[in-house]
């Protein structure tokens, strides 16, 4: 019988990230939960990009694009909130 070691990875990186970013929009500010979030999903981007992860479901590429444009989509918003006058000019482009 042979006994495998299990390698976890940056996974509990990621995650704490996570629960950081979402706990700082619940009781801190939803602008800088949504900035440590995004830049945790980056990481989670980087480090994919880097060969950590294994997953057989998706390509790397997939993962790569995916997260990262998720995680800067998340950034931009959140320094959206925080600038008003950005904020009436996107919404005055939305509008039309």
């Amino acid at each position: 019988m042979t006994i495998s070691k299990e390698s976890w990875g940056p996974y509990p990186l990621i995650l704490a990230g996570a629960v950081v970013g979402v706990v700082l929009i619940f009781l801190v500010d939803p602008r800088w939960g949504g900035f440590a979030l995004g830049a945790a999903i980056m990481v989670a981007a980087a480090l994919r990009f880097a060969g950590y992860g294994g997953l057989a479901v998706r390509s790397k590429r997939t993962d790569v694009i995916t997260l990262g444009a998720f995680g800067f989509v998340l950034v931009l918003t959140s320094l959206i909130l925080a600038n008003d006058e950005l904020k009436g000019i996107i919404m005055s482009l939305l509008a039309r």
